[in-house]
């Protein structure tokens, strides 16, 4: 098998290097320290099996696995930490496998044996979002690659037929997410303006009104408006105080 390690310290990764080495059950095709760079590379390398450590700076592992499994091949993700309170929500990302630090390489074997039956249906539910998970960032495809968004650069969430597009400054990529579930996971940074669009508080610039009534939304880095509707203003303006 095919196996990328991610792990922050050079010295974890290369003991766990060695262990797949003396397993017999795989070669390590690629390592990374974090987890953007273990999407960049989990997409150049096309591994089978990931071992990657839940805590991390930035991005951890859990929500990195998350994103990996919107690639059109995910991989198997192991997680490992040693941390015991980072189990359950391993499980709750739906990982096949979590190895408890100092890694025993009878649990490393045990954990590559479980990766090398597991099928393609079983590795895209990998990442499967928990009621208490709040990303860092937001995925999607653009031109065929998977694209990561820190969620403080997103402008606003507007729904259209099936999907969701992310709009930023200099950019946009369509998700297949429900405005809803956004609302719910990123309600402190997002407020609702209408029932297709949700805009960060962060990025607005003013409220404004046409000579008809209607209210718009400017905001920083954008020459668009958001339209807001009649009955959600007054939400909108206490929120923006």
């Amino acid at each position: 098998m095919r196996i990328v390690i991610v792990d922050d310290e050079p010295l974890a990764r290369s003991r766990l290097a060695a262990q797949v080495a003396d397993s017999g059950l795989g070669e390590v095709v690629a390592e990374a320290e974090n987890g953007l760079e273990a999407i960049r590379v989990v997409e150049s390398t096309n591994p089978d099996v990931v071992l990657l450590d839940i805590r991390m700076p930035g991005m951890d592992g859990v929500e990195t696995a998350q994103h990996l499994a919107r690639l059109a091949f995910p991989p198997a993700v192991v997680f490992t930490t040693a941390y015991d309170e980072h189990a359950l929500a391993a499980f709750d990302a739906n990982a096949i496998d979590y190895l408890l630090k100092p890694i025993r390489s009878s649990r490393l074997q045990q954990a590559l044996e479980k990766a090398r039956v597991l099928t393609t249906a079983q590795a895209r539910e990998v990442g499967a979002i928990s009621a208490d998970a709040r990303r860092t960032h937001v995925s999607g495809h653009v031109h065929g690659n998977l694209t990561i968004i820190a969620i403080e650069r997103v402008l606003y969430f507007q729904a259209g037929h099936g999907y969701v597009d992310v709009i930023w400054e200099d950019g946009s990529m369509l998700i297949e997410e429900s405005l809803r579930s956004l609302e719910s996971e990123f309600s402190e940074r997002f407020v609702r303006v209408h029932r297709k669009a949700l805009v960060a508080v962060a990025h607005v610039a003013g409220l404004s009104k046409d000579d008809s009534g209607n209210h718009f939304l400017n905001l920083h880095g954008c020459n668009a408006s958001v339209p807001v509707s009649r009955r959600l203003v007054s939400q909108v303006r206490a929120r923006l105080r």
